[in-house]
């Protein structure tokens, strides 16, 4: 029999735009600097394709600067959203597109929209730990989440979203699990330095921790004019058993691919019984305010 496998690819790429131009221009040039990773993915076959987070611009939140409100945008209503539903409609593939959205005057989240294979919208997550720390002042930019852990039933399979900071956070990852899904996506923007080798110990620790895979995204090179360091690239997919089957480069802008054996999920599973030996009635104190 054969076995379920799924084709996925994730995007790195460095910001390809100065800084001090206008948002519309960054939203313009990043989006023009994807496209032909969007279309080697078509190519080739990728089922499921996710970027970087907030990808249409820099890394802005260094800045605290009031200017890049403006790059944030409506979702689904908004003009990234409309056109990555004509690419994922053209190739038949599942894209998850980390976007800065405008939900209304004020308020702004750090979002993911997700787009099944026939360019219908399925929903969004948005990032729920905020952190507020030199070089990452994102509670300036962005609202805590308020829509939980979603899953999506695409085409190909139940997939979420963890975005960047929330990778700190097992809680939220056993929820995507509990929840039902079979890989999460977490497009990041880290920089090298202290927590730098967490990269590729957290994320395994998910991916065994609740049976599925996971697919971590991060930027590459230096972004001007705030320079708070190196983002190092090593984008990588692991397996349920917390092993990279795959990894990018370090400082190169690329498409990295991976066939994703889901049988893996439940043969995992069967043998390493964490969701039957949870003992959720004890756990009181983790929700404790």
């Amino acid at each position: 029999m054969s076995r379920r496998i799924v084709k996925s690819g994730l995007i790195q790429i460095g910001n390809k735009v100065n800084t001090d131009l206008s948002c519309e221009e960054h939203r313009k040039g990043m989006i023009e600097a994807h496209i032909p990773y969007i279309e080697e993915a078509g190519k080739k076959g990728v089922q499921i394709l996710c970027f970087e987070e907030v990808f249409t611009g820099p890394y802005f939140c260094p800045s605290q600067d009031s200017k890049w409100y403006d790059l944030a945008e409506e979702i689904p209503d908004g003009p990234t959203t409309k056109l990555m539903q004509e690419y994922a409609k053209k190739f038949n593939m599942v894209i998850v597109v980390p976007i800065y959205e405008l939900d209304m005057t004020g308020v702004y989240y750090n979002t993911a929209a997700v787009i099944d294979a026939d360019g219908k919208y399925l929903g969004k997550y948005r990032k729920n730990h905020i952190p507020q720390v030199k070089g990452f002042w994102e509670k300036f930019f962005f609202k805590p989440g308020n829509l939980g852990y979603p899953v999506f039933n695409t085409a190909y399979a139940k997939i979420g979203v963890y975005i960047c900071y929330d990778r700190h956070f097992p809680d939220g990852a056993r929820a995507l699990g509990l929840n039902g899904a079979e890989i999460v996506y977490n497009p990041s923007a880290t920089v090298a330095g202290l927590s730098e080798y967490l990269w590729k110990i957290e994320q395994p620790a998910h991916a065994v921790a609740n049976g599925y895979y996971v697919g971590a995204i991060n930027r590459v090179g230096k972004e001007g004019p705030w320079d708070i360091g190196e983002f190092y690239g090593q984008s990588y997919f692991v397996n349920p058993r917390g092993q990279i089957i795959s990894e990018a480069s370090r400082d190169k802008d690329e498409l990295l691919i991976a066939d994703l054996d889901m049988d893996l999920i439940k043969e995992t599973r069967d043998l390493w019984q964490f969701y039957r030996d949870r003992r959720p009635e004890t756990y009181g104190d983790l929700v404790r305010l």
